[in-house]
């Protein structure tokens, strides 16, 4: 049967096509009527039935893939059964990087242009993690069960929607599981996508997270750090006098907190943070090294740089205070080393792409959030690329802890929400021949 408002699938194409981006920040209801239309026509409401009839098998990939452990740089062993059920639910081509992103293709009528979609298949559990899945009720339990392996299934499944309700595209559409999302992996797997000659992609849509309401737009930048300080070492009753690198620390410490903290009471939000700290052999030594890692966000470029000079600045007078006030030995030395740059930036809110999200969540039945984050799409959104990240669905808590769970609350829905988002980013054509 055809939709109830009888508009043809290229009509309803061409009205999101040409929808002008909004100067305000309301959502269009312009594209609130063009994605309802969109959500209605015969060809995604069978894809949208084959997502139901999909899920027992959704719910068969989301356990398998959450107990594949995939540790921080070692995502190896999932990355290959993802690779595997995207070839079984029927891409035209799939291949691992050689960052190890798992990239598959499914061809659009016209080419030339392609929307990418991402969930990320690593965790933030090191390695010997228990990630089996525990069941109490309703209720899923395991490290990593929503933070994104419900994103993982979630692509898979959309894939073999389209394949199985015979739905073409216009634009090209690879479906991918990035690496290196979590922690110190520091975006590397986008960061190889979006390298100078890394695959053309136009849109990029990530789904990470389950608040099937939340659309990311904003990229909230981070730069990371581990500040090593070392000296000689020694006795701490014999050698004293000598220049203490925990104590050179602790002086750069004070000195970075006395001009961040007033720093952040003004301008867009920004954020600094002593996350980790170590060093040192026993009680009654004097360290021959002393380290720390340190996280800074903000929502704005300029303001994060700023915040770093004054850690920058702060490392080198704390060095030197210590330095001044030894007795005898070497002088420390410090050792400055970014291990994370996670970029800023806008996707405007009034950018067709973050319109037609929030006109998805609406048609669901839901009320959008627009938000900031750190996620994937910081990558394509620092570089001009329009991109936003989207929630998963059902219900779910704990993220990063070893009590994560996830509920399969109408879960297909939000399956269904980001299938449809995704049309209105690649096009409708007409049945796969």
């Amino acid at each position: 049967m055809e939709c109830r408002s009888c508009v043809t699938l290229a009509v309803a194409a061409a009205a999101i096509a040409t929808l002008q981006p909004l100067h305000a920040t309301a959502q269009s209801a312009a594209q609130t009527t063009a994605i309802a239309e969109l959500a209605e026509h015969a060809a995604v409401q069978r894809a949208f039935r084959a997502i139901d009839e999909l899920e027992a098998t959704t719910m068969a990939n989301h356990v398998m893939l959450t107990e594949i452990a995939a540790p921080p740089f070692m995502e190896e062993r999932r990355a290959a059964k993802f690779a595997e059920l995207l070839r079984e639910a029927g891409a035209d081509s799939v291949w691992i990087d050689a960052e190890g992103n798992v990239i598959a293709l499914r061809r659009g009528r016209l080419g030339g242009r392609t929307v990418a979609v991402d969930a990320h298949l690593d965790t933030v559990f090191p390695e010997g993690t228990d990630v089996s899945v525990r069941t109490s009720g309703d209720t899923l339990f395991a490290p990593g069960i929503g933070d994104d392996t419900r994103g993982l299934s979630i692509i898979i499944t959309m894939l073999r929607a389209l394949n199985t309700a015979e739905v073409g595209t216009r634009d090209d559409i690879l479906f991918i599981g990035t690496v290196g999302e979590e922690g110190l992996g520091d975006l590397r797997g986008m960061k190889h996508l979006f390298r100078d000659g890394g695959p053309r992609i136009d849109t990029w849509i990530s789904i990470d997270g389950v608040n099937p309401s939340r659309v990311v737009h904003r990229g909230l930048g981070s730069h990371r750090y581990r500040v090593t300080v070392k000296g000689p070492g020694g006795h701490s009753w014999g050698a004293f006098g000598l220049g203490n690198p925990h104590h050179a620390l602790g002086q750069a410490i004070q000195k970075f907190v006395e001009a961040a903290d007033p720093y952040t009471f003004e301008g867009p939000r920004t954020s600094y943070n002593v996350g980790r700290i170590g060093g040192g052999t026993s009680v009654n030594s004097i360290p021959f090294e002393s380290w720390m890692e340190v996280d800074m966000r903000s929502e704005s470029p300029e303001r994060l740089n700023g915040i770093d000079a004054l850690f920058q600045r702060a490392m080198r007078e704390g060095l030197a205070e210590a330095n001044r006030v030894r007795r005898d030995g070497d002088s420390l030395t410090i050792d400055i080393a970014m291990i994370g740059n996670r970029p800023s930036g806008t996707t405007d809110l009034s950018a067709p792409i973050v319109q037609r999200a929030m006109a998805a969540i609406t048609y669901f039945g839901r009320e959008p959030d627009p938000t900031i984050s750190s996620t994937n799409s910081n990558i394509p959104i620092s570089l001009g690329v329009p991109a936003i990240t989207i929630g998963s669905g059902g219900a779910g808590s704990g993220a990063h802890s070893l009590t994560e769970w996830w509920i399969n609350d109408n879960g297909a829905s939000g399956i269904k929400q980001a299938l449809l988002i995704l049309a209105a980013e690649a096009g409708i054509s007409e049945l796969v021949n």
